[in-house]
């Protein structure tokens, strides 16, 4: 993807990034990460993401994928919290009007999610991510279990050939094209 002006900071690269996203269809392809996840048999518990627009739409994986148990995140202050949701009708909106769990469903230990499903506004091809700037995903992957897996979610014209990360930032183990 070639950009008018090559990015120089997070700051101008969320802004080229956003005006991207108001340009492209947000329509899904979920084959490659279906296939990945099939590929993966040992990753029983997986967190997902409901999508804000211009971000990937993964809630149609909890019908494909019932021998799962899906986890989806609540804001709570500045951290996120995941708890297991069965059914899309399960989801309400939350913070920053994303969908989030309803309060009933079950809150899980992060220690026990075996797959991450990550958003992200960039990726590099070697797995750096930018988000949205508040550092939600960060906190919360650093708290992970170091055996969970991370996956970034993307569009192709959300590779990135920088995303200026700083040693905060977690790094995905692989990014998935959608």
């Amino acid at each position: 993807m070639t950009f008018p002006r090559p990015a120089h900071d997070k700051a101008s690269l969320r802004k080229q990034m956003r005006g991207l996203a108001a340009k492209h269809r947000a329509e899904t392809d979920l084959a490659n990460i279906a296939h990945w996840i099939s590929g993966h048999p040992g990753c029983r518990r997986i967190a997902s993401f409901a999508a804000l627009p211009g971000e990937p739409h993964l809630l149609p994986l909890l019908a494909n994928f019932i021998d799962r148990d899906w986890y989806f995140p609540t804001v709570r202050g500045d951290e996120l919290s995941f708890q297991r949701v069965v059914r899309e009708t399960e989801l309400q909106p939350g913070a920053f009007g994303i969908l989030e769990p309803m309060p009933e469903c079950p809150v899980s230990n992060i220690h026990d999610i075996d797959l991450f499903l990550c958003p992200g506004m960039a990726f590099t091809s070697d797995g750096r991510r930018l988000g949205r700037g508040k550092g939600f995903y960060d906190r919360a992957l650093a708290m992970a279990s170091p055996r969970s897996i991370r996956l970034g979610i993307a569009f192709p014209w959300q590779i990135v050939p920088d995303v200026f990360a700083e040693s905060h930032d977690i790094a995905m183990h692989e990014v998935i094209l959608v």
